[in-house]
């Protein structure tokens, strides 16, 4: 793709020196050149005023075969570097931040491909530069809460916390397979459960009716691997409930949750969720029960309703169907369907929340933020959750590029800012909200108060 160069800002010291990686993976700034962000094919020079300080628990990765886009300061030339400018003959490579939950990435890293190189690993991948007072990430923040902040997490008393729920919940599946992720894959839901902290996971699905590009349990592409492996079982349920009950008894305002990143679609596994919602809700009517689904199957999903499930968070990449279908490849569902369980959603007065998989220089182009904004006013959801898109830029935008027509960003911040000034009533954040802060809820025209 061609790439569109913006003119770089005047005050020099506003601006962030470019950093890069040596082989061994030691990463160190470049005096000379200033750090350049992506906004699909165009490239601009990061500032201050434009990046956060590197939110903490962050990781900065090397991109290996791929070579630094930067600008020279003083002639404000984009250059591609391919070797040390102050060692000649030593590699240099890319630098991406991997941003922190909560946090929404406005610029992705800028690099040229080598020929040879693979996909990128299922990582975000934001634009980051050196400032005198350390490094600065261009993202902003949407949703301030500590749930998966990790300096929350202490290792020593999450594996106290195994410890006691295998003891509390003996012979439990779901519970065991939980300590796997929190001990194994070091999954921030999985610790939160064993910490007895906000949201507990509930993974269930075996299967799922997509196959999402970016997929960390199932990935069919040679190139990705898993990042972690799915549930090899079908809990019961009673596992479940025991598992949420649990959580419910001991978490103010707990939420529990269907539908993780080390499972297929929850809806696919409504023959054990349904009645362990029903198991739940005899028990007590505390605590949130949330979907994070597809939203594929919306019969099925009237049957969850009336069982009593409180929230569901639908994923999306695009509210345009050849973009939804290039990214979630669905297998036996239409794109109308999700929009279908979407609306009944609404209906039964149940939260609806959008798992927006956003990715600077699509997301934020004038024909994805006009079917945003059409969808919205059709679809009154109550909150829209932004995830940075993990899944290789670049090739990212290919597809996109080869599934519909779009032109040049807006931004990221521009794009919600107008969504906060058009739908005063909708939400930005990036987790599931419990039932007591669902606040207005707007369905077939009036507003009324969430279950």
């Amino acid at each position: 793709m061609k790439r569109r160069v913006r003119r770089p800002f005047k005050k020099a010291t506003q601006r962030l020196q470019a950093v890069v990686a040596n082989r061994q993976g030691e990463i160190f700034d470049l005096q000379d050149y200033l750090a350049v962000g992506m906004e699909g094919d165009a490239a601009r020079p990061l500032t201050v005023h434009e990046s956060v300080p590197l939110p903490s628990g962050s990781e900065l990765m090397r991109l290996p075969d791929r070579l630094p886009l930067v600008m020279e300061r003083t002639s404000g030339r984009l250059v591609t570097l391919e070797e040390n400018p102050y060692l000649p003959g030593q590699p240099v490579y890319p630098v991406a931040a991997f941003n922190s939950p909560g946090y929404v990435v406005c610029r992705t890293c800028a690099y040229q491909e080598s020929p040879a190189a693979a996909y990128l690993p299922l990582f975000s991948y934001g634009a980051v530069g050196w400032h005198p007072n350390g490094f600065r990430s261009a993202a902003f923040l949407v949703d301030p809460e500590p749930r998966q902040d990790l300096r929350q997490m202490p290792l020593a008393r999450v594996k106290t916390g195994v410890r006691r729920m295998a003891e509390q919940l003996a012979g439990n599946r779901l519970c065991h397979h939980l300590s796997t992720c929190a001990l194994t894959y070091g999954c921030p839901a999985a610790k939160n459960f064993f910490l007895g902290r906000f949201e507990a996971p509930l993974p269930t699905s075996r299967t799922c009716n997509a196959r999402c590009l970016g997929c960390i349990s199932h990935n069919l592409h040679q190139q990705i691997p898993n990042s972690q492996e799915r549930i090899a079982f079908i809990p019961t349920a009673k596992e479940i409930a025991q598992v949420a009950l649990s959580h419910i008894a001991r978490v103010p305002q707990a939420v529990v949750s269907f539908g993780q990143g080390c499972e297929g679609d929850p809806l696919l596994a409504a023959q054990v969720i349904e009645p362990a919602i029903g198991l739940i809700r005899r028990r007590t009517g505390q605590g949130t029960i949330n979907m994070n689904t597809n939203g594929s199957l919306p019969k099925v999903m009237q049957r969850l309703f009336a069982a009593g499930l409180d929230s569901v968070r639908i994923s999306m990449n695009s509210l345009r169907r050849e973009c939804y279908n290039a990214y979630f490849r669905p297998q036996g569902y239409r794109f109308e369907a999700v929009l279908e369980s979407i609306a009944a959603a609404l209906e039964n007065g149940v939260h609806v929340a959008i798992n927006y998989l956003n990715c600077p220089g699509f997301t934020d182009t004038p024909e994805e933020v006009q079917a945003l904004t059409r969808f919205i006013e059709d679809h009154p959801i109550q909150m829209i959750q932004w995830r940075n898109l993990n899944f290789d830029p670049l090739r990212y935008l290919q597809m996109m590029h080869k599934a519909a027509p779009f032109g040049p960003a807006l931004g990221m911040p521009r794009l919600l800012a107008q969504l906060r000034e058009r739908f005063a009533h909708l939400r930005h954040g990036y987790f599931n909200p419990p039932k007591e802060r669902f606040g207005p809820h707007v369905a077939g025209g009036s507003i009324h108060r969430g279950s």
